[in-house]
């Protein structure tokens, strides 16, 4: 980003509180989203893929068996 481009975005308003609300709001649906994703995809990997990404069987069950609340 240039300067101007980073100086044009400071200089913004801040968006009304109902809107930050609602933002902040649609972040936390899409993170939960991609940790249950994440975490049902964990179920399915073989032990190779699991060598590949240095987790053991019992670690990704473990993950794989969190609440998607839970980081």
């Amino acid at each position: 980003m240039t300067q101007s481009n980073m100086s044009f975005l400071v200089s913004r308003p801040a968006l009304p509180v109902l809107a930050q609300l609602a933002v902040t709001f649609a972040v936390l649906i899409t993170k939960w989203s991609l940790r249950k994703r994440t975490r049902k995809h964990l179920r399915r990997l073989t032990q190779t893929q699991l060598d590949d990404i240095g987790l053991s069987r019992a670690e990704a069950h473990y993950q794989a068996t969190l609440p998607f609340w839970r980081p």
